[in-house]
């Protein structure tokens, strides 16, 4: 069980559409929650947070396979900021990196078309809050 105790929500921002998960308040697994347009996300999100009573939000960093960070990192620094003036607990940065490419070739096969696209972005948010609930265990 990670401390403090409750759930969370764990973010995969793209340009078009956000994933996100959520775990349960031991930090144990987390599951798909839902996808949302990027316009507007970061309102969601602040529903979400208030909704499930998160504790914390965990929001991809994309890092190339370097360690370095491009445009997609700022951007997503970016929405860290947007996210923060709206929410009350902490919003953390965790290092994405190959978790939308884990999450197709997961999916590959399952989920068609268009439906394919939100449930990737999903699975991504999951496997960024998982990541980061596995390291604080």
């Amino acid at each position: 069980m990670i401390d403090p105790r409750g759930r969370r929500l764990g973010v995969d921002v793209g340009s078009v559409r956000v994933g996100v998960a959520l775990c349960d308040p031991d930090g144990l697994v987390a599951t798909p929650l839902e996808t949302v347009p990027r316009q507007g996300a970061a309102r969601r999100i602040a529903e979400l947070v208030e909704e499930h009573l998160a504790v914390e939000v965990v929001l991809g960093l994309p890092r190339t396979l370097a360690g370095r960070e491009g445009p997609a990192a700022e951007a997503a620094q970016a929405f860290k900021v947007e996210l923060e003036a709206l929410l009350t607990v902490p919003v953390v940065l965790h290092d994405e990196r190959l978790t939308t490419v884990v999450a197709t070739q997961q999916l590959r096969g399952r989920v068609k078309g268009r439906k394919q696209r939100a449930v990737i972005d999903q699975a991504a948010a999951v496997a960024i809050l998982q990541g980061y609930l596995d390291t604080r265990r």
